[in-house]
């Protein structure tokens, strides 16, 4: 029974149920700001002490909230969208919680309801600077590279989205299931 138990204080706890939305709520942007904070500030340290910029002002933040009970719980993932131009939009500081990047959909559900609700807005493009090691992984959501540049003194794509594979919609909010385990039925 130990073998069963053992290291299981050390594994975070992953929710079976996770809400994407737009953050409405004073906690969800404060968790929102959080999240981008630790993955660009602390961890990927690209920037000093917070990430914050004038886009912030104009931008509409979208956060992943892994839910207990059916309430949202916990930001763990974070995006912002905001209008460049007119039909122009962009996608920046895309960000899922270390503890969730092994769901692997928590980031593309992020990227699907940003370029959906762009979409919905007007967008006629959506383009986003993609870092590196993250260019393959927007790819395969059917984005293309536009050129490599440097940002924040690492490399980057400039990348755009196919708007066909993003309907517009104007929904507040997805859900995101984590798959669980079949069972075997035994005849």
């Amino acid at each position: 029974m130990s073998a069963l138990l053992e290291g299981v204080e050390h594994r975070p706890f992953i929710p079976t149920e996770y809400v994407v939305r737009l953050a409405r709520t004073p906690w969800e942007r404060a968790g929102y700001h959080a999240l981008r904070r630790e993955v660009f500030c602390t961890e990927q340290q690209v920037f000093a002490e917070d990430d914050r910029d004038g886009i912030d002002d104009v931008a509409i933040p979208i956060i992943a909230a892994c839910c207990m009970a059916g309430m949202p719980d916990r930001i763990v993932g974070a995006v912002r969208i905001h209008e460049a131009e007119p039909g122009v939009w962009r996608g920046s500081r895309l960000a899922v919680h270390e503890d969730h990047r092994k769901l692997g959909r928590i980031g593309a559900e992020l990227i699907r309801m940003a370029v959906s609700t762009a979409h919905g807005l007007g967008a006629t493009r959506f383009l986003a600077q993609v870092q590196e090691q993250n260019v393959l992984f927007f790819r395969r959501l059917h984005w293309k590279s536009l050129g490599v540049i440097s940002l924040h003194g690492l490399p980057h794509h400039d990348m755009q989205a196919d708007l066909s594979r993003y309907p517009a919609h104007g929904q507040n909010q997805t859900w995101l299931l984590r798959p669980q385990p079949r069972t075997r039925q035994v005849a």
